[in-house]
């Protein structure tokens, strides 16, 4: 069993003791050290939550135990049912509330469930607002309100076309050029809430031709839920039997978005955000941000643009931070996440998505032609799982004096620069593991870099 407490959220498996894993007590106690968090940020406000989750089996059973937790707090919910995690974020906005929860364990497989917590932004929390939550889990002396107080209960069933219609109004979405291109269309939801959103969202482009591989938001995940190219080759295969111009797969709770080729091959999630970047800065000048483990093919375009790129440690909150201190356009991570501030500060798909399909109108090309233009990298993503007991940060200072005559960033883990490639070597915000990440000009090469330190971890662990 396992339970990680990150700027990620609550996530953990279920089943078990209470404090291994997502147990009904973890449950309660985290969501109950939220609420006293949110008192105390507004202590003279009625408080209000919206709530959200993914389509996974156990969520409506997480959901009810969060809602009566806050409800027997005085806090009032509003319930989104199964939306996007953005919707959400979009949401607590939208609706004037204090707080959010997500029920989603994202990319994780069926027995993870998780708490994302958000804040009166709609932000997650950062790490000053998390260590002030986490706080409250250590006090037992709660007060819960007596039954004519009880927060009150509302079932909002529009947060989706709220959130569809707020995309359709960005300036740099058009619809008119999506409807006029004709496309085909293929999606794999992984039978989450993507398979709602996303099919919306693109008959509201003027997508007339859509194909629906997983969309039945029933939470049994067709293939491992990660939409990395392992766990992608049925929509790859459909988009290049069916002829059609453009694949798009998503994670469970749809904020991260992987593209596939008009041929079937993989666009690759590094460039999702690359892409999208290229297209927001050829109309909007202003800097970008990605997190270290990203391609620094985002770091090309922003330069050949006239604008400055910044890195941030991993981390959706840690991006968001680092763009609004340099006032970027645009951001994001390379798992797939698009950050686009002018509809919400949090990673969204469904902009993602509505971003790319204008910009391939508007180009005329394929989507292979589109990667085609882009700088030319390759990264090659690996993991160790951690056992009980290993001094992770005593390893990474090994590997920093071994690879010391290089440049390296200690922001988040090691990241060693070696001319014009680059690992980065990290402990994991979602899973009880190492991530190894390299990148070079060729696959061979990161191939290489990657494996050539993962021996070096693995001298160090014996």
């Amino acid at each position: 069993m396992t339970l990680i407490t990150s700027i990620s959220g609550i996530r953990g498996t279920l089943g078990g003791k209470a404090g291994e894993g997502l147990s009904p007590v973890d449950i309660m106690k985290y969501t109950i050290a939220y609420g006293s968090w949110l008192q105390n940020r507004f202590p003279e406000e009625r408080l209000s939550v919206l709530i959200g989750r993914d389509a996974r089996i156990s969520g409506p059973v997480v959901n009810n135990m969060v809602v009566s937790t806050l409800q027997f707090m005085g806090i009032d919910i509003i319930d989104a049912g199964m939306v996007p995690t953005p919707t959400i974020g979009i949401g607590v906005r939208e609706y004037k509330c204090h707080g959010g929860i997500i029920i989603t364990a994202s990319h994780n497989p069926k027995n993870w469930n998780a708490l994302k917590l958000l804040n009166e932004k709609g932000e997650f929390l950062n790490s000053a607002q998390g260590e002030e939550m986490m706080a409250y889990t250590h006090n037992n002396n709660f007060t819960y309100v007596t039954a004519d107080k009880i927060g009150k209960y509302t079932l909002e069933e529009s947060a989706i076309e709220m959130h569809i219609e707020k995309v359709l109004a960005l300036d740099l979405v058009d619809a008119d050029a999506i409807a006029n291109a004709d496309f085909h269309v293929v999606i794999d939801a992984v039978n989450s809430v993507g398979g709602i959103a996303v099919p919306e969202l693109l008959e509201a482009l003027g997508v007339r031709k859509i194909t629906e591989l997983f969309c039945d938001p029933n939470g049994l995940f067709p293939h491992n839920p990660e939409p990395l190219p392992e766990n992608l080759s049925i929509i790859s295969e459909e988009v290049a039997k069916s002829n059609a111009n453009v694949g798009f797969a998503l994670d469970p709770d749809a904020d991260r978005l992987a593209i596939i080729c008009n041929n079937g091959e993989m666009f690759g999630e590094e460039y999702t955000l690359v892409s999208v970047a290229d297209y927001v800065l050829q109309h909007t000048k202003g800097n970008t941000v990605s997190n270290l483990s990203s391609s620094q093919a985002l770091k090309d375009i922003t330069l050949k643009n006239g604008a400055e790129y910044h890195a941030s440690a991993v981390g959706e909150i840690n991006v968001v931070e680092k763009m609004k201190e340099v006032n970027a356009v645009i951001g994001g991570e390379g798992n797939g996440g698009i950050i686009y501030p002018p509809i919400h500060y949090g990673r969204d798909a469904l902009t993602g998505i509505a971003l790319f399909l204008t910009h391939l109108a508007k180009t005329g090309k394929t989507v292979k032609g589109i990667k085609k233009d882009l700088p030319d990298y390759f990264i090659s993503k690996h993991k160790i799982e951690l056992s009980p007991g290993i001094d992770l940060s005593d390893i990474l200072s090994k590997i920093s004096e071994k690879y010391s005559k290089h440049s390296i960033d200690k922001t988040d883990g090691v990241k060693i620069h070696f001319d014009n490639e680059w690992v980065h070597l990290r402990k994991s915000n979602t899973e009880p593991i190492i991530r190894i990440y390299a990148e070079s000009d060729s696959e061979v090469k990161s191939e290489s870099l990657a494996k050539k330190l993962m021996r070096d971890i693995s001298e160090l662990i014996r």
